[in-house]
């Protein structure tokens, strides 16, 4: 089902990302204010785990199905979104060892990001909603340039097509 613009991410152009680090798949923590040139940041609900049912009604949230297409296209647009510059990071509120299988599990060439504490998505009032008992992150796709967040992809939809969407725009 696709979402719908509920304007939640209205207030995000022009911000600047807050001092955090954040613990990160595959190497260092981050701290994305910090990183200089284009960063592509996809946040997405969470990614099932291949022995563990889905949460509550999950295919019938709007939105809350397609993370593992979603990271697939920016792992199968690596090549291109790093040739524009760009560094990928994928955000989630998922601990980091759930999102290390995902991440060596999905070959994804690039960091997973554990917003576990929900202190970014606080910091920046990110869309969030809730499923037995987890508080999960709306999809939303933010293009930061030195800091400052410059485009917002919301809602995000088809998962899928998402990094095909920021090529494009870098594009233009």
């Amino acid at each position: 089902m696709a979402p719908q613009d509920d304007g939640a991410c209205d207030h995000l152009p022009g911000l600047r990302l807050p001092v955090l680090i954040l613990p990160a798949t595959g190497g260092p923590p981050m701290d994305l204010s910090a990183l200089p040139g284009l960063t592509v940041l996809y946040a997405y609900p969470r990614t099932g785990q291949p022995d563990q049912p889905l949460p509550t009604d999950w295919d019938i949230i709007p939105g809350a199905r397609g993370c593992t297409p979603q990271s697939c296209a920016f792992r199968d647009h690596y090549a291109e979104l790093a040739a524009a510059g760009a560094r990928v990071f994928g955000l989630s509120t998922q601990d980091t060892a759930d999102q290390a299988e995902a991440a060596g599990r999905l070959h994804l060439p690039f960091p997973l990001l554990s917003d576990a504490e929900l202190r970014l998505a606080h910091a920046l009032k990110l869309p969030t909603f809730e499923v037995d008992g987890l508080t999960l992150l709306r999809r939303v796709t933010l293009i930061v340039r030195d800091g400052v967040i410059h485009k917002v992809f919301y809602p995000v939809f088809p998962p899928d097509q998402n990094a095909a969407q920021v090529l494009a725009w870098l594009g233009s």
